[in-house]
């Protein structure tokens, strides 16, 4: 049984809050990662939680009930195999709008997953909030109609990746290709300048969002988000490893900045026996591969796929340096969680990164391969000043960054939502 936090009076009253997230595995970004803190300290201040979840499903901790909603999870099919699917399984209108979406290269995951959280929700509505997990679709709007409150997070502008992602696209077919896979973004435009209360987890991405989305700043609510300190914690009396670099990729590889990271290990091993560790499913790819052959580091850069939380934290306790070469990141989790370890961090001025580390870790200019290698190679050159940065982020990171505060903020808000739903209520009866 999870521990019980003390709630405000003012934002306590028991509720039953609804979280929906399209896709919430750990290893899909970061969202999975927030669904499943939030949701344990929301309950541990006294709260009933159900997360509606499409395919791939969070890790959860009791007592928050996952509820499934199953999608044909195409994405997790060979291409041959999602053309050639069984018509048997598109027995309704989600599942048709799903696999004519992805078969035709256009991310539809958020287009079906808010019809059937809207249907769930219309046969199931005994919710005090609902707050949605960047689904951004029709069916929350529809959700909204039914009389409930909905708080939104967005967590980044995935504008912005749009933009990163077209650039570094080669051809003129994979950037008309991308731009109509990102298609769904102007749904998400349309329906988020719809709701009334949406949080986001940094002053960065509050800044793009407010311009991307067309939306007024001061509709927007910063809550930063929280991060695990009891199994991201520090081993201090563990010697790290000699010359090991680590970076996690999850997420949307464009923006992760992997290839300006090996081109600057290329740079070091001139100097340094550095080796890099990449821990992310997604960065063991061809393309990545082809690129660290070319610079000649092939033999020094070991991928390792996906790896249980517990192991992440073990990487983050043994790594020399930790290295975030994002060139976005609406939060920065990776950088966050090597923090809380005592790792070193290198890491760039991109997105909120600066209001992560602060001035608890070395900061460069995205895509500036040789400030990271310089940066890097002075803290190889340092070990006490290895040691001071640990420390320091470590602190940083206790002292600021934690999920019942999140949570806490997080309910204000709802409180803010329900009286304003029942105000309105109150409108439409008079």
């Amino acid at each position: 049984m999870l521990p019980a936090f003390h709630c405000r009076p003012e934002a306590c009253c028991d509720m039953r809050i609804c979280l929906l997230s399209y896709r919430s595995y750990r290893y899909s970004g970061g969202q999975g990662i927030y669904l499943r803190y939030l949701s344990r300290a929301l309950c541990q201040l006294g709260h009933e939680v159900d997360v509606l979840s499409g395919p791939p499903y969070p890790d959860l901790d009791p007592p928050v009930r996952l509820i499934k909603l199953p999608s044909l999870d195409l994405y997790s099919m060979s291409s041959i195999s999602r053309l050639f699917i069984d018509p048997r399984r598109l027995d309704s209108v989600p599942d048709i709008v799903e696999w004519l979406g992805v078969i035709s290269g256009y991310f539809a995951e958020p287009l079906s997953f808010g019809m059937r959280a809207y249907r769930f929700i219309r046969q199931h509505n005994n919710y005090d909030i609902v707050h949605d997990n960047q689904t951004l679709a029709y069916g929350v709007l529809r959700i909204q109609q039914l009389g409930l409150p909905v708080v939104e997070t967005i967590h980044h502008s995935v504008f912005l990746d749009r933009e990163l992602a077209v650039k570094a696209a080669k051809s003129i077919k994979d950037k008309l290709g991308l731009r109509w896979w990102y298609s769904f973004l102007n749904m998400q435009k349309k329906v988020a300048q719809q709701l009334p209360y949406i949080i986001t987890v940094s002053q960065d991405s509050a800044q793009h969002i407010a311009r991307t989305f067309n939306i007024p700043r001061e509709r927007l609510r910063i809550v930063y988000n929280g991060i695990d300190t009891e199994t991201f914690s520090p081993n201090w009396g563990k010697k790290r490893a000699e010359n090991r670099l680590l970076t996690v990729i999850s997420g949307n590889i464009a923006v992760k900045g992997l290839n300006y990271l090996l081109d600057a290990v290329a740079i070091l091993r001139q100097q340094h026996c550095v080796e890099l560790v990449v821990i992310g499913k997604g960065a063991d790819n061809p393309t990545t591969r082809k690129l660290a052959a070319q610079l000649g580091i092939f033999d020094y850069v070991k991928f390792i796929g996906e790896v249980t939380t517990e192991e992440l934290a073990d990487h983050y306790r043994t790594a020399t340096i930790v290295v975030v070469p994002s060139t976005y990141e609406g939060f920065g989790l990776p950088a966050a969680e090597a923090m809380a370890c005592g790792a070193p961090v290198v890491a760039t001025t991109a997105g909120a990164l600066p209001e992560v580390v602060g001035d608890a870790g070395l900061l460069v200019p995205p895509g500036d391969v040789r400030a990271l290698a310089a940066a890097i190679s002075a803290l190889l050159n340092n070990e006490e000043r290895r040691r001071l940065l640990g420390e320091a982020g470590h602190r940083r990171i206790t002292q600021n960054f934690n999920w019942e505060t999140a949570a806490r903020r997080t309910l204000d808000i709802y409180a803010e939502a329900r009286e304003q739903q029942k105000y309105l209520a109150r409108q439409h009866r008079q």
